[in-house]
């Protein structure tokens, strides 16, 4: 989309956003940074971590379908007591699948 300005942080994965909008990018000093929006550079440091960490980096191609992943894993976190009931009744309320 052309006119846009993007602003992100030094976060190297978005560097490639220059070549289609003009990137600003913005590393807040470590000490203003638990005063400024704290759970939100908590939640963006731990996509980082998801995506350098566990795939060690991503292709640009597939970043949307990472990131849609990590939002389901993030607003899923805590189900885990849950899990087990409710995969019984995923399990009790469909029908079985028939083979071919």
């Amino acid at each position: 989309m052309p006119n846009q300005t993007v602003y992100t942080d030094a976060f190297r994965g978005l560097s490639s956003l220059s070549n289609t909008q003009e990137h600003l990018s913005r590393v807040t000093p470590a000490e203003k940074v638990d005063a400024w929006l704290p759970w939100v550079h908590i939640v963006i440091s731990n996509l980082k971590r998801f995506l350098l960490g566990t795939f060690h980096g991503v292709h640009g191609k597939y970043l949307q379908e990472y990131i849609n992943e990590f939002c389901y894993r993030f607003n899923r976190r805590r189900w885990e007591s849950e899990i087990p009931a409710r995969l019984l009744s995923a399990c009790a309320t469909h029908l079985p699948v028939k083979s071919c």
